[in-house]
């Protein structure tokens, strides 16, 4: 495939976390879901904000020029306006606009690495020069119902530029796998979405993320020795772990990026925040296999080899740890007022 590559990422996390251990209290449920916490957007935060804060930080790792910035992408299931794009308000506050082009992406889970396919296509193609894909979610989920224990809030942006000097990492390779495999949905009108409880891991989740996986490794020709890091999308520490043994992934591989455990199921910002978090961490010349998921289904899975600039860009904008610590403890009467009151 034609050259493109990660001139600049960013990361943004909520300053609340609420212990799931809280919200089992209430409910008179189990806290067995492998999460110690997740992170609750603020009062005067939605997945708009998040977004801008995100693209802000990569911005910073960039170092490029927002005007050159031709196509802004925001991947999300929770946008703040039912008709109204978020892309638009990304573009407006990083100093982007007028000269580009901005849309939302749906797609459950994957809406994010959805967005980014695009960017890497318009890239390669020469279309323009920078494009910003992004995805962030604040997820819905009705009071007292399983998706409570894991549904939190994130975001993430990278920037794609063509594959040059300034590249902190390059795109090897794309793969997609899709169904119609309806595990998780919200009908219009409806608040908080519906899942089909079980039937959400083996004939979904497993079947998308390891097709996805192993097809993207054929068609490199690659395999699970030749990766050093692997990031699968987190809906709870235990499906990525247990889709990584399946692929003959060691542990130490997904470990990390594997950051469910602090921050919750960030949905479409899910495996993206997982790169970022590996991206603080690796070093040069070493090969990233991610693989996103959304409900519906599908996964992409996109192989990446960092470079040398990656060294030089990691102190520019804050890393994952800074804002998993980065954190204020609250109780379940607050989290209901943040996240059912709107503030």
């Amino acid at each position: 495939m034609p050259g493109a590559g990660i001139v600049g990422y960013g990361v943004y996390l909520p300053i609340y976390r609420i212990k799931i251990s809280e919200i089992a209290r209430v409910w008179g449920k189990k806290a067995d879901v492998g999460i110690e916490e997740k992170s609750v957007a603020g009062p005067d935060e939605d997945t708009a904000t998040m977004a801008v804060e995100a693209a802000r930080n990569a911005l910073k790792r960039a170092g490029v020029n927002p005007k050159e910035i031709g196509a802004v992408y925001v991947g999300s299931e929770s946008p703040p306006y039912a008709v109204k794009p978020t892309a638009t308000i990304v573009a407006e506050a990083v100093e982007a606009t007028p000269e580009t082009t901005a849309a939302d992406y749906e797609f459950a889970c994957k809406a994010g690495t959805a967005a980014l396919q695009a960017c890497v296509g318009l890239v390669s193609s020469g279309q323009i020069k920078y494009a910003m894909a992004i995805g962030s979610d604040s997820a819905q989920c009705r009071p007292g119902d399983a998706l409570e224990l894991t549904a939190a809030a994130g975001a993430a942006c990278y920037i794609v530029g063509s594959a040059s000097n300034e590249c902190l990492a390059i795109f090897e390779g794309l793969y997609s796998y899709t169904t119609d495999t309806p595990d998780f949905w919200r009908r219009e009108g409806k608040p908080y979405p519906s899942h089909g409880g079980r039937f959400t891991g083996k004939p979904a989740y497993f079947r998308h993320v390891l097709a996805a996986a192993q097809g993207l490794m054929r068609k490199l020709n690659l395999t699970p020795q030749d990766f050093d890091f692997v990031v699968l999308h987190q809906p709870n520490p235990k499906f990525p772990m247990q889709a990584a043994q399946e692929l003959g992934f060691s542990p130490e591989k997904i470990l990390p990026g594997l950051i469910v455990q602090h921050v919750g199921n960030t949905y479409s910002a899910s495996s993206l925040i997982g790169l970022a978090a590996v991206l603080d961490q690796a070093k040069p010349n070493q090969r990233i296999l991610v693989v996103s998921y959304g409900s519906g289904a599908g996964s992409d899975a996109f192989s990446l080899k960092t470079t040398e600039v990656l060294e030089s860009k990691k102190p520019l904008a804050p890393s994952v740890e800074y804002y998993i610590k980065r954190k204020v403890l609250i109780d379940y009467g607050t989290y209901s007022k943040l996240k059912y009151l709107g503030g």
